[in-house]
C-alpha cells in the first residue's frame, strides 16, 4: 500500500510516518517502479504499535528499546518493566499535580457567587491579587 493508504489505515499523518522512518522506528519500505514507497501489513502493525506507545507517553528512544526487545523473544523483559514503571511514577506525579490544581480551582470557585457583576467577582479579585 502507498503511504497515503497507510496513513488512513493507521490514523497517522504522512509526515508522522516519514518521521518514524527517519527515526528508524519503521524499516525502509520497498519502492515501486514509480519510486513510491510501498508498505505491507507488517509496517501497518508496527505503526499502530508505535502510535499506541506514543499515546501512552513513551519516548521514541523507549519505543526503540521495545522494538529491539521484541526482536529477541528469549531476552528477559526487565527493560520493558523499567520503562513502564518509570512512566507509572510520572503518571502518579501528574495525578498529584492535577488533584492539587482541582483543589485550587475548587477554592477559587467559592470566591464568587453566580449572578455577580465582573467588578464584584471574587474569582477575578483573587486572581489579580496573586
Amino acid at each position: 500500500m502507498k503511504i497515503g493508504t497507510l496513513a488512513t489505515h493507521t490514523g497517522l499523518s504522512v509526515q508522522a510516518i516519514r518521521y518514524y522512518e527517519q527515526q528508524q522506528l519503521l524499516p525502509e519500505p520497498v519502492r515501486s517502479a514509480g519510486n513510491y514507497r510501498v508498505y505491507d501489513e507488517a509496517a501497518a502493525r508496527q505503526l499502530l504499535f508505535i502510535k499506541h506507545c506514543r499515546n501512552l507517553g513513551l519516548a521514541l528512544e523507549e519505543i526503540r528499546v521495545l522494538l529491539r526487545v521484541r526482536t529477541t523473544p528469549d531476552e528477559a523483559c526487565t527493560e520493558i518493566n523499567l520503562i513502564v514503571d518509570a512512566h507509572m511514577v510520572n503518571v502518579d506525579a501528574r495525578l498529584a499535580e492535577l488533584q492539587d490544581l482541582r483543589q485550587q480551582l475548587t477554592a477559587l470557585r467559592t470566591k464568587c457567587q453566580d449572578n455577580q457583576t465582573a467588578k464584584d467577582c471574587g474569582i477575578l479579585r483573587e486572581l489579580f491579587q496573586h
